[in-house]
């Protein structure tokens, strides 16, 4: 027996994760590229990609079976996310941010909850948004300001949103907010919160610079009622929730990074091989071949992150699995803005208009060092991590 063999490491694919992939791959180049200049020039929202991905199960992905879902685990999602981010990064966000809505009802929710949200996101292309910023409250979750008062067998949230993936077309939101506005992270609740409930209101749709086919919007809450049976958890639980909800969510980003890398790696060398220079391929000259050369390994250096990191979540390995989650998000995002900022500088001067496809990937990639924890939140995490006794 081998070394591989008698410690169980392997990094090939099952038939069915292979056929997953492919499936992935497939609809990313029919579906999704071909629309992805004109919805990034437009920030139209994407509601016919998305309904044909819900149709062929490309979307909620980690509901469980017994609530109508495939029951993924976090690997294979890293399997679908690479390539639909492959496809748009836009678009991409926008099909897969329900694994982010719907996180804590999966990961916290009763089982009456999971039947009610969730088996409903199966049935129909709807959208789940997670509302936990605020325009004062981004990597310092715990200053969050939004209340949540109970009042008999309600609860009143008054507040504000802003940077909610798809919260302008979503159908309900898994809201944050203070039940207890002394208590710091510990007075922090987690509701399930309907998009049509009086008192939300979308008041903007945010202009961004790039992933600009997904929406972003902010909204506020003003004496929101919602039935005290959406509190998801008990009160004080919303700070754990939140917490172990992007922790697990984490890879999926970092993956989408990888995605926008891989396309820009392959826009680049396909051009460094046509277009020639001093009698050359371009591909040929050691200022180009080695940027080539540090994309291709800084990319699968990422991706393999991302692997062990959603690995780590599958098999339980808690505060480690943490760790390894802002591994690879970190990473990951940094190595999409390299690999694409120099696949704009092999392009050259074409890498900078907009009728090339560097452009948009650069653009795109920005963001991946900003949501879900930017990438200093993600060295605090992992210093935190590395330097401070585990309890």
């Amino acid at each position: 027996m081998s070394t591989i063999e008698a410690t169980g490491v392997s990094f090939a694919l099952t038939d069915e994760q292979k056929a997953l992939r492919e499936l992935a791959r497939a609809f990313a180049e029919k579906e999704i590229r071909p629309k992805e200049r004109e919805y990034d020039e437009q920030m139209r929202h994407p509601a016919d990609v998305i309904a044909k991905a819900h149709e062929l199960g490309l979307m909620n992905l980690h509901v469980p079976e017994e609530y109508g879902g495939p029951g993924l685990s976090v690997f294979d999602g890293m399997l679908v996310g690479e390539e639909l981010y492959w496809g748009c990064s836009g678009i991409g966000t926008s099909i897969s941010a329900n694994g982010l809505g719907s996180g804590p009802v999966i990961g916290f929710g009763s089982d009456e909850q999971k039947r009610k949200w969730l088996s409903p996101l199966v049935e129909e292309p709807i959208l789940a948004s997670f509302g936990l910023s605020e325009p004062g409250a981004g990597s310092d979750v715990a200053s969050l300001k939004t209340t949540a008062v109970r009042e008999g067998d309600e609860y009143v949230l008054n507040g504000s949103k802003t940077f909610i993936t798809n919260a302008g077309y979503a159908a309900w939101a898994t809201i944050f907010a203070k039940t207890d506005p002394r208590g710091g992270a510990k007075g922090m609740s987690c509701f399930v919160v309907p998009m049509d409930t009086p008192g939300v209101t979308i008041e903007s749709h945010l202009d961004k610079m790039g992933q600009r086919s997904t929406d972003t919007s902010a909204f506020a809450l003003q004496d929101v009622r919602v039935p005290a049976d959406n509190l998801i958890g008990a009160e004080g639980d919303g700070f754990k929730i939140a917490m172990a909800t992007l922790d697990a969510t984490r890879p999926g980003t970092a993956i989408g990074a990888v995605g926008v890398a891989q396309a820009a790696f392959e826009h680049a060398k396909a051009y460094a091989v046509e277009r020639v220079t001093f009698d050359v391929p371009i591909a040929m000259h050691q200022g180009v071949n080695f940027m080539i050369a540090d994309m291709a390994t800084e990319i699968e250096a990422s991706r393999l992150l991302c692997w062990q990191a959603a690995w780590m979540l599958d098999e339980g390995y808690g505060r480690k699995a943490t760790l390894y989650s802002s591994f690879a998000k970190r990473f990951a995002a940094d190595t999409a803005m390299k690999v694409t900022t120099d696949a704009v500088q092999v392009f050259g001067g074409y890498g900078y208009i907009k009728e090339y496809p560097v452009e948009k990937l650069m653009r795109d990639a920005k963001l991946f060092q900003i949501y879900e924890g930017t990438s200093q939140i993600q060295r605090l995490v992992i210093a935190k991590e590395l330097f401070l006794p585990k309890g």
